[in-house]
């Protein structure tokens, strides 16, 4: 059956969609020694964050809230 979604959901947020996402992945590709580590990996990941990736995100973004609109405020898949 259908899930309900709160209007906070993460499918919802840009920054849940993507800038959460594609840091984390470079940031924690191998374990963290220390909150200095950390610091360097996460500033180094939004240096390598270039506007086309940001306009690519937005086109993307978009196209997934008409979807969420067409589903009623539902839960959109990918």
């Amino acid at each position: 059956g259908s899930v309900s979604w709160s209007p906070g959901s993460p499918g919802c947020s840009s920054c849940d969609f993507f800038l959460w996402r594609h840091p984390k992945q470079i940031v924690y590709h191998t374990p963290v020694e220390s909150v200095m580590e950390i610091r360097q990996r996460i500033n180094s990941a939004c240096a390598k964050i270039t506007s086309e990736m940001l306009k690519k995100v937005e086109e993307q973004f978009q196209h997934r809230l008409q979807k969420c609109i067409l589903n009623n405020g539902g839960y959109v898949e990918g």
